[in-house]
């Protein structure tokens, strides 16, 4: 229970969940609609197979809508299901991408600490050449 809480918690963060759900929902509905629309498609696999096959524009061709109907309704899903489809695509890759913006910016503030680390000794040395050639003119 508790890991599954975790990997909802992730993709919530993520921005994963909402076009997942989405994509999963226009298919569906695609997959639906091609079982009713298009007389080939005798399940509701088919049509699923069908909705996922013409979102993604795979196209294998062993269902293929033939009425006027199930092709304008292909319009729509191959419409709506590239907009979906690329949503999730984007979704995953700024995953992977934020990860490693996260250890660039890691790097980057431990190098930033160093050199004002640096920079702080630098000055407290200047201070003591300074402080040392004033005294030596007192």
């Amino acid at each position: 229970m508790r890991h599954t809480q975790l990997r909802l918690r992730f993709l919530t963060r993520r921005g994963l969940v909402y076009p997942l759900c989405l994509s999963l929902t226009i298919l569906l509905l695609g997959g639906v609609g091609f079982w009713y629309l298009e007389p080939q498609v005798q399940t509701l696999s088919d049509g699923l197979w069908l909705a996922f096959t013409t979102a993604a524009t795979v196209g294998y061709g062993d269902i293929v809508p033939s009425t006027h109907g199930s092709r304008a309704f292909a319009v729509l899903v191959v419409l709506l299901g590239l907009a979906v489809l690329s949503l999730v695509t984007a979704s995953v890759a700024a995953v992977f991408v934020g990860n490693e913006e996260r250890d660039i910016e890691r790097e980057l503030m431990t190098e930033i600490r160093a050199l004002r680390a640096e920079v702080a000794a630098l000055h407290h040395h200047q201070q003591m050449v300074w402080a040392s050639r004033q005294s030596a003119r007192d």
